[in-house]
């Protein structure tokens, strides 16, 4: 994928309400992309190399497991991010999934 494929990624993170996580799939899907979730996640851990103030936290995989954290400045940063703003964490994965997933499909215009 190009550049304009990971600053509309970009872009939809910043977008991710605090509180509230996405998965890489439904970013994927919401930009045209359905196949393209891997390639979400390859954004997400070059979001981490520069300081654009995207929320790469709030990005989880399908199960809410926090699949990315090894990207982090250190193995508990991610955890740490979104338990600050109110989530429970049991074995790397967020709890009440279905609670506080946020899927721009159904939230944006």
């Amino acid at each position: 994928m190009d550049k304009d494929f990971y600053q509309s990624v970009f872009d939809l993170v910043k977008l991710i309400p605090k509180g509230r996580v996405c998965t890489y799939g439904l970013i994927a899907r919401s930009l045209g992309s359905p196949q393209a979730a891997r390639v979400v996640g390859y954004a997400m851990n070059k979001s981490l190399q520069a300081d654009g103030g995207i929320p790469a936290h709030r990005v989880v995989n399908r199960l809410g497991m926090l699949s990315g954290k090894h990207y982090f400045s250190t193995e508990t940063r991610m955890q740490e991010l979104l338990e600050k703003e109110g989530h429970k964490i049991i074995n790397d994965q967020i709890q009440n999934l279905d609670k506080v997933i946020w899927n721009p499909l159904l939230e944006l215009d």
